[in-house]
Order: C-alpha cells, then sequence, then structure tokens
C-alpha cells in the first residue's frame, strides 16, 4: 500500500485561542435559521482521568493535574448546567436533544449519580426527545452491574466501552490500565442491565502487537455481544508519551502496510459476525445499532457541545471551549461565555467537509456535490476500483472496499 489513511475520522480544522469569541455567546440570524430542521444533539464533555494513556491527546486531566477545588468535578458540573442555561438562551427555543454524547475523559469516574445529574442537567435544559439516543463513554474498570443499573434507571440507553486491545501486553504499551478481561465482563454486565446497545472500542497497529493478538481482541469483543465496534488505527500523536517513546527510539512507528493489513482483518471478522460497516472505522449489527449521535457529525447536523474544550456547530458556525476546567468554571460563574473562539465556514468549507465526513459513509456522498472536476475524478477513482461503478452511475460516491482504504487520499482527490 502507498498510503494508509483510514485509521480515524479526518481532521477538521482545529480550534485556535486568538480567533475572538464575543463573551456573550451570541450567534448570527444565519446560523439560527433553520435550526430544528437539521438533526441536534448535545455533547457533554468530562475532563477526568483516572490515569493518562500514553497516546491519549484528549482534554483530560488526572486528579494530581488538578489540585484545586476550582477544578473539582462539583464544579465542573456547576459550570455544565450554567452552559447549558446559556445554550438555551442562544438557541432561542432550541429542538429537544435526538441524542445525547457524554465523552472524555472518563465519564465513568463520576459513579452513576454523577452521571444521572448530567442527564438530568441536559433534561431540564435543553429537553430530550422521547426517543433519544443518550450515550455514555465508560473504562471498563470503573464499572460494575450497580454502575450499569444506576445509568440505564436515569435515562442513558447506549454504552461505549474502551478494550482497545485483550492483550496485556498491547495494553501495557499503550499505558491503560484495565486487566484484559474486564471490557468483556462489563459489556456483559451492561447487556444484562438492560443496555441493547453496547460499543466497544478497538486500537489496531499497536507496536508488538502481533496478527494472533488483533484476531484475540476480534474475539474477545464478539464474545462481549457488542452489537456496535469502533476500531482505530493507532496514531502517534506529537505531545503524547508515546510521542516521545517514538522519537527516542524505544518504540517503532505503527507500519502502514501492517495497518492495512489490520484493517482488512477487522473488517473481515466484524462482516463475518454480522456487523456492517456503516462509516470506515465503524460496524454495527442493525441500523439501529448505529450511533445517531456521531451520524449527527457526519451528515452535518448541529450540536452543542458543552465542557472543557467542546467543540459545537450550529448552522455553519464553529466554536470551542477554553480547556482548563477551572478557567471554564470561572468564566461561567463570572456570567461570561466559556468560549476561546469561533469560526464561521464558508461555503467552500462546509463543503469541503461535507465531502471529508460523508464519504466515509456506507451510503457515501452526492455526485451532484461535487463540482465538474469533482466529479471528473469520481470518475476516474471508480475506474480505479476506489468507488463503486454501479452507484456512481446512480448518482453517488460509494467508497469500495480498496476505497476505504485510502478513503483520505480519494477525499483529496474529489475536493482537488
Amino acid at each position: 500500500m502507498a498510503a494508509w489513511d483510514t485509521g480515524s475520522v479526518p481532521a477538521l480544522p482545529e480550534g485556535r485561542d486568538d480567533v475572538a469569541a464575543p463573551r456573550d455567546a451570541s450567534l448570527p440570524e444565519t446560523a439560527l435559521r433553520g435550526l430544528g430542521q437539521r438533526p441536534f444533539g448535545v455533547y457533554v464533555h468530562v475532563p477526568f482521568c483516572a490515569t493518562r494513556c500514553g497516546y491519549c491527546d484528549f482534554n483530560t486531566y488526572t486528579a494530581a493535574e488538578l489540585p484545586d477545588s476550582a477544578s473539582s468535578p462539583e464544579s465542573w458540573l456547576a459550570g455544565l448546567r450554567t452552559e447549558l442555561d446559556l445554550a438555551v438562551r442562544v438557541l432561542g427555543e432550541p429542538p429537544r436533544a435526538e441524542t445525547v454524547f457524554v465523552g472524555g475523559g472518563t465519564p465513568s469516574l463520576l459513579g452513576a449519580d454523577g452521571l444521572a445529574a448530567v442527564l438530568d442537567a441536559v433534561r431540564s435544559t435543553v429537553g430530550l426527545t422521547d426517543d433519544a439516543e443518550v450515550t455514555t463513554e465508560s473504562n471498563p474498570e470503573s464499572t460494575s452491574p450497580e454502575f450499569f443499573a444506576g445509568i440505564r434507571a436515569a435515562g442513558y440507553t447506549r454504552v461505549s466501552l474502551g478494550m482497545q486491545s485483550a492483550a496485556p501486553h498491547v495494553l501495557a504499551t499503550l499505558d491503560r490500565v484495565h486487566t484484559p478481561g474486564r471490557p468483556v465482563a462489563a459489556a456483559k454486565e451492561a447487556r444484562a442491565e438492560g443496555f441493547e446497545h453496547v460499543n466497544v472500542d478497538l486500537i489496531y497497529g499497536t507496536p508488538g502487537e502481533t496478527t494472533d493478538d488483533l484476531r484475540a481482541s476480534l474475539d474477545a469483543v464478539l464474545d462481549a455481544g457488542a452489537d456496535h465496534v469502533s476500531a482505530y488505527a493507532l496514531i502517534v500523536e506529537d505531545g503524547t508519551a508515546m510521542a516521545r517513546k517514538v522519537r527516542s527510539g524505544e518504540l517503532p512507528m505503527p507500519d502502514d502496510d501492517v495497518l492495512a493489513a489490520d484493517y482488512e482483518l477487522v473488517d473481515a471478522a466484524l462482516t463475518e459476525a454480522g456487523l456492517r460497516w456503516y462509516e470506515v472505522s465503524n460496524w454495527a449489527a442493525s441500523a439501529e445499532a448505529r450511533c445517531r449521535h456521531n451520524l449527527i457529525y457526519w451528515r452535518g447536523g448541529d450540536w452543542w457541545g458543552a465542557g472543557p474544550g467542546a467543540h459545537s456547530h450550529v448552522g455553519g458556525v464553529r466554536w470551542w471551549n477554553v480547556k482548563h476546567p477551572a478557567r471554564y468554571a470561572g468564566l461561567l460563574a463570572a456570567g461570561e461565555s466559556p468560549a476561546a473562539g469561533r469560526e464561521l465556514l464558508s461555503v467552500s468549507d462546509q463543503q469541503l467537509e461535507r465531502v471529508m465526513l460523508e464519504l466515509r459513509l456506507a451510503d457515501g456522498l452526492a455526485l451532484d456535490v461535487l463540482d465538474d472536476a469533482g466529479q471528473r475524478e469520481a470518475r476516474r477513482a471508480a475506474t480505479e476500483g476506489l468507488l463503486d461503478a454501479d452507484a456512481l452511475a446512480a448518482g453517488r460516491a460509494v467508497l469500495t472496499d480498496a476505497g476505504r482504504l485510502l478513503a483520505d487520499g480519494v477525499v483529496r482527490r474529489l475536493v482537488g
């Protein structure tokens, strides 16, 4: 393989703290126009972790990094409630949330009562539709049957568990703290407590991981009874402990050819088990098992991201919050917006993002979204076996199995 680029969703433009955000958080009328006609969700960022994984560059903090009360879970929750009140004022009459996704960080560190309080804050401000999908990420080590029973009673409908690998030496390389068998047990506990939808996350391509290790991880996922699997190629992010080990020669960079072979193994095993890909890095056992919240992202919907470092998007306006929990809580306590900056996406920006994201979906992208040059390039990609020729004739650009391995490269071709 000349290139490997299907490990994760392509990076959208990063929030920059030097782009001004109005302190009153108001949005232009153009952004609010059509609100409610597009899918709407709420993302809640929990910034707390027990330990820091060596590969992770998310906006997370351990207890040792947050020694004062201004950064406590209690002050974070108070800030969250205030920000959700702000969301209602900014959006006017916001549509009730069709989805809620509590991510992090390690939301399960809040416990069932803490997560219930988070959902109560969303429910009492923005509100929820009757059939809302409500997901929380969880570290298997901070869950139990009682935890799952508690969040199920609170209204959560979906759980996402970080397994990453079933091999102890791979977990050690990733600096993961859970024991290898715990994710399977946690998934089964969640099922037993009434969760129909359980996702398990995998990472493949970790230095030292063998094909047999990956097969064992896939067997564990299937044994867990998960109806959704997210599988991502390991990416060595700048500034992480893993990046420092790679620079020093302690660990090798993930190999592109190995990553491609691993992806094919993951896809074959999950497909054989009845899970079908619906996004390049995500497989589901049924349409109902697909993550509706992530589909809002991938299909250009609206969402309010609450919490330190969270990103939001409404009607072509994107903004992002300050990252540190104490700064976040302090701004809200002072009656100010926690936004660090925002940008108004141009028509060309929105089209680029639409191609980047929708092409990764199994149902692909409407061909007429592309300009003439992009459509010509799509026809060339079809002759090369990267796009489905029959789908293209019907007016859609849909990746083939070979195209999925080079998804980002195909996007670059279609947008010039």
